[in-house]
């Protein structure tokens, strides 16, 4: 019998009930491993109600209370890191190091949350007026959702739902229908950590349950991350319904190498950022602008090194990269690379045919490198989400920052030189959210904040960091006027000497 995967809602395992489920695979082999229940609008109606019956009671919640169960929180994650990596390489198909760093990433977001006590820190102007005082405090929203992707079933989930609840918010979770699991053993443990029934919820499903979040009067807001597509979706349909909103979306992002950059260093960071967790992140090197007359070499060295990755089941210590998640998205992978000749780019390696023996119908695909592509090709204009890496060639700096600022997408990006003066025009002149120097993927730290620029993100804030803080919660402003004590009305006597 079919394992099934179904929703967490109030704080306990609640079967489907809409009678629809979703397959889930082992991308390794093709096997359907799992179903998905898949929720009915009534679903989501109940998900929503249990977050909003916790609200009534973790809205007014304790800083001290919130932080004691995060810390547990923490401590449980990090003694099941290696419990929620194998879930992710199971249905995912990453191997089992990258889904350890993903771990490791989020956890960094919990460990920002620990911490709200000094992020929720009001404001006090004192004497503004005579005897009038003004505050800034900051207050929770209520019930606030997420829809999350299934490149990162565990990370992004965590970049999320951490910070919301510790501003006192109450959550409901849904993941990609694709590698759900991880998100219900996140909330298992927040459970276990002492997370009262309802303030964490996670909801499986398809179009219908995020519609039925975007649409939901309760909801008051909603954080995205997924495809440019449906971030405007997202975006544009909860925004109309009074929502806050922040939606992150596709990329492509560019690495620009300069002429005196060490190429063999940038040939390791194009060859770990564009292939590594398979392309199959946001954050991709997607495209290396080559400028001057070192295309040629920086060519020659990430082929060397790309024809060297083992490729091969997420659970083997011994592969490098995995497979793409499913047959469908690898067979699009791969028509990007069987279409780049006849668009003028030169293959320079094909990975479209790759097999893994023993394996024969896993989701497999090998790394591909594209050559003298042409912005108006496909492969270029597209976020092809997987380990498919463009270069392209440029006489200067200037053509190089004048084709990358071209592109719709704002996301992350990179400079690799040993200049110090044009690595600091780059940061300032280039049309990103998030900028490398001699950093490949420049995802920052979780006390700062994450999101791209342009058709990256849509929505004000960006993820985590003081944007996540600010997101999740909204300001309030108290003016006081109190009379002076030794004003108060005859019979009243509180010691002070009388004015009058």
């Amino acid at each position: 019998m079919t394992k099934t995967v179904n929703h967490w809602i109030g704080g306990k395992t609640v079967e489907g009930t809409s009678g629809q489920f979703g397959p889930v695979t082992d991308p390794a082999t093709g096997a359907v491993t799992t179903q998905v229940a898949l929720a009915s609008t009534e679903e989501v109606d109940a998900a929503v109600a249990a977050a909003k019956a916790a609200y009534a009671t973790w809205g007014t919640s304790s800083l001290a209370q919130r932080t004691t169960v995060l810390f547990r929180y923490r401590a449980l994650l990090d003694a099941h890191r290696d419990d929620i990596a194998a879930l992710i390489t199971a249905e995912h198909g990453k191997v089992h190091s990258d889904a350890l760093g993903e771990v490791a990433r989020g956890l960094e977001i919990v460990e920002l949350a620990c911490g709200i006590t000094t992020q929720l820190k009001g404001e006090l102007s004192t004497q503004v007026s005579s005897r009038v005082d003004v505050s800034s405090i900051r207050q929770s929203l209520g019930v606030v959702a997420g829809i999350t992707p299934f490149n990162f079933p565990a990370m992004v989930p965590m970049w999320m739902f951490p910070l919301a609840i510790a501003c006192g918010n109450t959550f409901v979770l849904k993941p990609s229908e694709k590698d759900p699991s991880a998100a219900n053993l996140l909330a298992e443990l927040a459970s276990e950590a002492g997370l009262p029934d309802g303030v964490l919820n996670v909801l499986h499903g398809d179009k219908v349950a995020v519609d039925g979040l975007l649409n939901h009067p309760d909801v008051a807001a909603v954080s995205f991350v997924g495809s440019t597509p449906i971030a405007r979706y997202i975006h544009a349909t909860a925004s109309a319904n009074g929502k806050r909103v922040q939606a992150l979306g596709g990329a492509k992002n560019h690495m620009l190498v300069l002429p005196d950059a060490d190429l063999d260093a940038a040939a390791d960071a194009a060859v770990s950022a564009a292939y590594g967790s398979a392309g199959e992140r946001c954050m991709a090197i997607s495209a290396v602008v080559a400028v001057g007359a070192i295309g040629d070499e920086l060519v020659a060295k990430i082929r060397e090194r790309a024809e060297k990755i083992k490729i091969g089941p997420g659970n083997d210590p011994a592969s490098e990269m995995g497979p793409l998640i499913t047959a469908a998205h690898r067979d699009k992978v791969a028509s990007y690379v069987t279409g780049a000749a006849a668009q003028g780019a030169e293959v320079v390696l094909d990975g479209t045919g790759h097999t893994v023996e023993g394996f024969e119908d896993g989701h497999w695909i090998g790394l591909s490198l594209l050559d003298k592509v042409s912005t108006d090709s496909d492969a270029y204009k597209d976020e092809i989400f997987g380990p498919v890496l463009c270069v392209l060639r440029v006489e200067t700096y200037e053509d190089g920052v004048a084709l990358m600022n071209a592109s719709p997408f704002g996301n992350g990006t990179a400079i690799f030189t040993r200049d110090g003066g044009a690595a600091r025009r780059f940061q300032l002149e280039v049309e990103a959210g998030m900028v490398g120097v001699n950093v490949p993927i420049p995802v920052p730290v979780g006390y700062h904040s994450f999101g791209g620029w342009k058709d990256s993100l849509f929505g004000d804030h960006h993820i985590y960091g003081n944007d996540g803080v600010h997101f999740y919660t909204r300001g309030k402003v108290v003016t006081t006027r109190w009379p002076d004590p030794a004003d108060a009305p005859a019979g009243v006597d509180l010691g002070f000497p009388r004015n009058h």
